[in-house]
C-alpha cells in the first residue's frame, strides 16, 4: 500500500477532495518525522510507537576478509513497536496470505 492509495481509499470513504486528504496525509508523516528526528516518541494509540534507540558500538566482520575487525560505532535508529490491536491482527496472518517484496535480480 502507498501513501497514494491511502490518500484514493480516504477520500471515496470520507467524500473530502483528494487534494485536501493528501496535504493531511502528507503533513501527519512530516510531523512523525519532525517528532522522531529530534529524539521524541511519537505514539499512536491502538497502532504503534515510533521511538529512537541507540545502538551499540560493536565489531564486526568483513566477509571479504574476516580476519580484520572492523568498528562500528555506536547509532540512533528508528523502532517501530506495533499497538496491540496491529499484533493480534497480524498473528491471525497466515505465512501464504503475506505477500513478499519482489525479489532484486542483482
Amino acid at each position: 500500500m502507498t501513501k497514494r492509495d491511502i490518500v484514493v481509499s480516504i477520500s471515496s470513504e470520507t467524500g473530502l477532495v483528494q487534494q485536501d486528504v493528501a496535504k493531511v496525509v502528507q503533513r501527519t508523516l512530516e510531523l512523525i518525522r519532525e517528532a522522531v528526528s529530534t529524539g521524541k516518541t511519537v505514539e499512536l494509540r491502538n497502532f504503534g510507537v515510533f521511538e529512537v534507540k541507540v545502538r551499540k558500538a560493536r565489531i564486526g566482520r568483513n566477509p571479504n576478509a574476516p580476519e580484520k575487525d572492523v568498528r562500528i560505532p555506536p547509532r540512533s535508529v528508528v523502532k517501530f513497536k506495533p499497538g496491540k490491536e496491529m499484533r493480534d491482527e497480524v498473528l491471525k496472518l497466515s505465512p501464504e496470505a503475506v505477500e513478499l517484496p519482489a525479489q532484486n535480480p542483482n
